[in-house]
């Protein structure tokens, strides 16, 4: 049986209501993929950027070993999303818990939304709230249609 976007909205979205497919951190997310694809279609470039930085006098090949090293990091994520671990990017994050507690598969879900107990700054918060007011105005459905291909940052 097929997935609803519903389904696939919460595996892919926090309660927050944040991508966490698109995150960096997230395995077999778009950066993680990407990341792997770029380092195996650059094979090994190592030899040529250093050759590059030499024979065409652009230093800025001098720091692909710094590039290959965060790419390797980026396509090494192991996150599996809020829904089924702690946040490893927001730490102070109590908002996966309080919707557990609530039995709610977002916050504009509850009647308490928006409250203070996410554990967010300023920033985070803002953006929480917009999402779930948006998801609140539209659905999750037709949020979840409108962001999952948008980049998360």
């Amino acid at each position: 049986m097929a997935e609803t976007t519903y389904e696939l909205a919460k595996q892919r979205l926090g309660a927050c209501g944040v991508h966490c497919g698109k995150c960096y951190a997230f395995a077999g997310g778009d950066i993680c993929d990407l990341s792997n694809q770029l380092v195996s279609s650059l094979g090994n470039f190592d030899v040529y950027a250093r050759r590059f930085a030499e024979l065409m006098g652009e230093p800025v090949f001098l720091k692909y070993p710094d590039f290959r090293e965060f790419l390797g990091y980026l396509g090494t994520s192991k996150c599996q999303g809020c829904r089924k671990e702690k946040c490893k990017l927001f730490k102070a994050c109590r908002v996966r818990s309080c919707s557990e507690g609530k039995k709610v598969d977002f916050c504009f879900q509850c009647d308490e939304f928006p409250c203070k107990n996410t554990g967010f700054d300023e920033h985070l918060y803002k953006r929480h709230v917009g999402i779930n007011e948006r998801m609140k105005e539209i659905g999750v459905d037709a949020y979840y249609e409108e962001v999952k291909n948008q980049p998360r940052y």
